[in-house]
């Protein structure tokens, strides 16, 4: 990984704020257990009120520390207006509430908001029973045992507060280039797509600052999942090309992301990130000589033990690999006479008219 430069040694503490820039505040929520265990959220000062970007789980201790913040961290202002750069439960977990609390409006791009309305009261592999889940795990190479694992750590995640919540009944649609003038500062709108629909990022020019949600994350790679829901989908190409289109950022800007530190290096990290996928479609090709399922494809990008609900969001993601190297014509797709897909790489087949080289939907 390339070297990126951390301006803050640490988080905010619990219920406080700190400033990164005059009417610009950075806050920490916490995610339970795991490896990720908080989510960075922030605060725009406007001359008459705040506005909230992303709000964090709906869990009852995030909402008491969101009261905590309301009383001693907005110097005497309310707050105007939520902001959710995509659907993701610990980023909209509490924007009803705020919306309801205040009664403001609610910003977020089309395809975020209609997704979650879509999915609320859900979470992953809730509705792992439909057929269409079922089809897909299973032509996935998935095992009824993995999956009723899966099930039940979807579960126990649900009750962590990691279930889809209830949105406002109405928002404010933002739109791809859109500038918001927020107090002092211009902020421009820029959507990219692959972990989410249309994941909105506000960038300000004049600060020299970019609120990327999970958009860019300085450690972590986020998720990129081909999903039950859309089992045709090509995630990784709308991921990858929003990681090319981004590479035009200007690199001293100060990245707030959701998730680890503020840094400094964002086309450095870009160019990482890029590179971390090649490197793994290279792995896919070499290893489907032999035809895999995507589920056999496990072991060979993820050299650690996983948990069911590891193994799910890892296999979606294997998928979605696959998926954009069938796009670039490197692997084709059979579904044998078990209801299993098994990839290939192009050349390595031995007879090509068995396989399904059908375009995938973008």
């Amino acid at each position: 990984m390339s070297d990126l430069e951390y301006p803050y040694a640490d988080h905010p503490a619990a219920g406080t704020t700190r400033e990164i820039h005059p009417g610009v505040r950075w806050l920490t929520m916490p995610m339970g257990g795991g490896s990720l265990n908080h989510i960075n959220l922030y605060l725009l000062e406007d001359t008459d009120g705040w506005w909230v970007v992303d709000t964090g789980l709906s869990l009852d201790e995030v909402a008491a520390l969101w009261d905590q913040v309301f009383q001693t961290e907005l110097g005497g202002k309310s707050i105007k207006a939520v902001l959710c750069t995509h659907f993701h439960p610990d980023h909209i977990g509490q924007a009803r509430m705020i919306s309801d609390r205040f009664r403001v409006p609610l910003y977020m791009t089309h395809g975020e908001y209609y997704q979650a309305r879509a999915f609320a009261g859900s979470g992953p592999g809730s509705d792992s029973n439909a057929w269409q889940s079922e089809q897909f795990f299973r032509r996935a190479g998935m095992s009824t045992e993995v999956l009723l694992g899966m099930r039940q750590a979807w579960t126990q995640r649900r009750n962590d507060g990691m279930q889809m919540p209830k949105l406002p009944e109405g928002y404010v649609r933002l739109r791809h280039g859109d500038e918001l003038r927020i107090g002092q500062l211009r902020w421009r709108v820029v959507v990219g797509s692959g972990h989410s629909p249309e994941h909105a990022c506000l960038l300000s020019y004049q600060a020299g600052l970019l609120l990327s949600g999970d958009q860019i994350l300085p450690v972590i790679t986020s998720n990129v999942s081909v999903h039950a829901s859309e089992p045709e989908a090509n995630p990784l190409k709308d991921w990858m090309d929003s990681l090319d289109r981004l590479l035009d950022l200007p690199e001293d800007l100060l990245v707030l992301p959701a998730h680890n530190l503020p840094f400094r290096g964002v086309r450095s990290r870009l160019r990482d990130l890029i590179d971390h996928h090649e490197e793994r479609m290279a792995t896919i090709t070499h290893a489907c000589q032999e035809p895999h399922t995507a589920f056999e494809l496990l072991p060979v990008l993820f050299k650690r033990k996983l948990d069911p609900r590891q193994s799910m969001m890892a296999m979606g993601e294997a998928i979605a690999h696959a998926h954009l190297l069938m796009h670039r014509n490197r692997l084709t797709r059979e579904l044998g006479e078990d209801d299993r897909f098994r990839f290939r790489s192009v050349g390595a087949a031995h007879d090509d008219s068995a396989f399904d080289q059908s375009p995938l939907h973008e």
